[in-house]
C-alpha cells in the first residue's frame, strides 16, 4: 500500500478527489491534504508519503518549486502535477524534479482513477527494478580502470609520477574532459536487514544505479560486502546532488525492501589520483556510530580535513581504529586483549613493540586531533603517556598502554559524537535567530554555512528540537511579526518583509496558522485590550 499526499488550492476539487477515490482498492493509503504549497512541504517532510499529487499553480509556493523543495527533504518521494492545458509546457520543464506523471484539469472521479491505476504501475516497476536480482553491467574497460585506482591507487605503480598517464586514460573513459573542472567523490554503502546481517550483493548495484542516473554521473562495483560507487562532475552538480541522490538510495532501500542503508560519504577532490584517498574517507566515514534517525555519514560531518589522509594499518590496528572511530570503549578493550593473545613468543612481540605502540598511538591521535579538541587530547596524553623505554620488554605493559589508550579514545570520541550534534544544532538555531529575515535562507543554505551536509543537519535538528528546520524557522519569525505587530504606525506589508517573507499573503496565512488570528485581526485585539 503506497501512501499519498493531495495538495490543491481549490477546496471543491481537492474535496472531491481525496472523498470520491477508493484509494485503498487501487493500493494507496490517503495520508493527509493541503490547501497550499507550504502545507504540502511541511506535510510531505513530516509523514514522507510515497506519492505527493499536486496542483502546479499553488499559493505560497508553487508545484514546481514545491517539487524542488521535496526532492531536498525527500527525494523518493514521487510527485504527479495536476495541471491547466496552458501551463503543461510549462510543467515539463520540472522533469528533474521526479515528477511521474502529468495530469491534466479538469478531471473526473473515472479518470482519476484510472491514471492512479497507471501511476501504481509505475512505482510498482520501480520497486521491482530496484528489487531486481539483475547484476548491473559497467563498461569493462571503465571498471579495470577505476577499481585499481579506489581500491589501491595503483600501488604497483608510482600514482604521482605516472599522473599524465592516468589523466590521458581517464580522458579516453570520458572521466575527465577537456576544458573542464570535473570534481570526484567516493560512496560507500552497506545494506543491512533487521537482524543485523550484511545482505549487500552485486545486484545492489543495478538498485542504486536506477536512482544515481537520475542525478549524477557514477562508476559503481562490488567489494566485500559493499557498493562502492565513485560520482563525478563539476563542483557544482556534485555539491547541489550528492545529498539528495544519497538520502534517495537511503530512503529507497527503507521503503523497498524495509532494510537499512548504511552510507558513508567523502569529501570531493578535483585530482583524479586522489580516489584512493576518498575511498579511505569514505570507509572511515563508514564506520563512525550513526544516529538513530539516519544512516548516512559524510566524512566532513564528523572529521576535520586535515588528517583527511589516513594510513593503512594492518587488521589489528585497523580494528582498534574502528573501535575509536566508532566510539566503543568496551569493543577496544576486547579487541586489545584479542590482540595481544597472539603475541605468544620473543619474535612476535619484537615486532608488535616496534610497530604496534608507535603506529596505534599514531592512528588513534590522529582520529582525536580530527574529532575532539585539543584539551582532551593533551589531557590523554597526561593520563596515557608514552614512554617505549618503560614498556620496551614488557608484553604485559604494552597491553596496558595500548588498551588503556583505545579505551580512553573511544570513550572521548562517544562523548564528542554526543555533543558534537549538540553543536552543530546550536549553529543552525543561531543562524535562524540571526537571519530569519532573509527569504532565501533554507536547510541547505545554513547547511553549506556550517559545512555540514543537508541530511546530517536535518537529522540532528530533529533529534534536538523535535521539530523540523520549516517548523523552527516559521517559529521565529512569528516572534518577531508578533513583536512588530504591536506598534500600530507598521504596516503588515512591512513586518512580512522584515520576517523574510516576500508574498504578504503568505506571510498572513503562516501567522493565522501560528496565531489563530490574522495580523489584522491580532493588531486589531491589541488596539482593544
Amino acid at each position: 500500500m503506497y501512501t499519498v499526499i493531495v495538495a490543491d488550492d481549490e477546496e471543491e476539487i481537492r474535496s472531491a478527489l481525496v472523498k470520491t477515490i477508493d484509494w485503498n482498492s487501487l493500493g494507496f493509503r490517503l495520508v493527509g491534504e493541503a490547501s497550499n504549497g507550504a502545507e504540502a512541504l511541511d506535510l510531505t517532510e513530516k509523514l514522507c508519503p510515497d506519492l505527493l499529487i499536486t496542483d502546479i499553480m499553488m499559493p505560497f509556493i508553487g508545484g514546481i518549486e514545491l517539487a524542488r523543495q521535496v526532492r531536498e527533504v525527500r527525494p523518493s518521494t514521487q510527485i504527479v502535477f495536476l495541471t491547466g492545458y496552458e501551463v503543461f509546457e510549462y510543467a515539463k520543464k520540472a522533469i528533474q524534479y521526479n515528477i511521474i506523471s502529468y495530469l491534466l484539469k479538469p478531471i473526473s472521479s473515472e479518470e482519476m482513477s484510472h491514471e492512479l491505476v497507471k501511476i501504481r504501475k509505475m512505482i510498482d516497476d520501480k520497486f521491482d527494478q530496484f528489487k531486481s536480482n539483475e547484476q548491473a553491467k559497467e563498461h569493462l574497460d571503465t571498471l579495470s580502470f577505476v577499481m585499481p585506482l579506489v581500491l589501491d591507487g595503483y600501488t604497483h605503480v608510482n600514482a604521482v609520477n605516472n599522473s599524465g598517464r592516468i589523466i590521458s586514460e581517464a580522458d579516453k573513459l570520458g572521466l575527465v574532459e577537456p576544458g573542464v573542472d570535473i570534481s570526484y567523490c567516493i560512496m560507500v554503502s552497506s545494506i543491512i536487514d533487521d537482524n543485523g546481517i550484511n545482505i549487500t550483493s552485486k545486484s545492489s548495484i543495478n538498485s542504486f544505479n536506477l536512482i544515481l542516473d537520475k542525478y549524477l554521473k557514477h562508476v559503481s562495483f562490488f567489494s566485500d560486502g559493499r557498493v562502492v560507487t565513485l560520482l563525478y562532475g563539476t563542483r557544482r552538480t556534485l555539491e547541489k546532488y550528492i545529498h539528495i541522490a544519497v538520502e534517495d538510495i537511503a530512503q529507497s532501500v527503507r521503503r523497498i525492501i524495509d532494510c537499512a542503508c548504511f552510507i558513508g560519504v567523502s569529501r570531493t577532490s578535483d585530482n583524479i589520483t586522489n580516489l584512493h584517498e576518498l575511498y579511505v574517507e569514505a570507509m572511515n566515514a563508514l564506520s563512525y556510530n550513526y544516529d538513530e534517525d539516519g544512516n548516512v555519514r559524510y566524512i566532513s560531518d564528523v572529521e576535520n580535513d586535515v588528517f583527511s589522509d589516513i594510513e593503512r594499518f594492518e587488521v589489528f590496528v585497523a580494528e582498534e581504529e574502528r573501535c575509536v572511530r566508532g566510539g566503543l570503549p568496551d569493543e577496544a578493550a576486547k579487541a586489545a586483549d584479542e590482540l595481544f593473545e597472539q603475541i605468544d613468543n620473543v619474535s612476535r612481540y619484537k615486532l608488535s613493540a616496534n610497530f604496534i605502540v608507535p603506529n596505534l598511538t599514531s592512528s588513534v591521535y590522529k582520529i582525536l586531533y580530527a574529532v575532539v579538541n585539543k584539551e582532551q587530547t593533551d589531557k590523554l596524553q597526561e593520563e596515557c603517556p608514552l614512554q617505549m623505554a618503560d614498556i620496551s620488554g614488557n608484553v604485559q605493559n604494552i597491553k596496558e598502554y595500548c588498551k588503556k589508550l583505545c579505551v580512553m579514545a573511544a570513550q572521548l570520541v562517544e562523548e564528542q559524537c554526543k555533543s558534537s550534534g549538540s553543536r552543530h544544532c546550536k549553529l543552525a538555531l543561531d543562524m535562524i535567530d540571526k537571519n530569519f529575515s532573509d527569504p532565501d535562507i533554507s536547510l541547505v543554505s545554513v547547511s553549506r554555512e556550517i559545512c555540514v551536509s543537508p541530511n546530517y543537519l536535518s537529522s540532528i535538528i530533529r533529534k534536538e528540537t523535535g521539530s523540523t528546520f520549516i517548523e523552527l524557522l516559521t517559529k521565529r519569525r512569528m516572534k518577531t511579526a508578533e513583536d512588530l505587530l504591536q506598534f500600530p504606525s507598521i504596516k503588515v506589508k512591512d513586518v512580512a518583509i522584515k520576517c523574510g517573507y516576500e508574498d504578504q499573503h503568505y506571510f498572513s496565512y503562516s501567522f493565522k496558522k501560528a496565531t489563530g488570528l490574522s495580523p489584522i485581526q491580532y493588531k486589531k485585539q491589541l488596539t482593544e485590550s
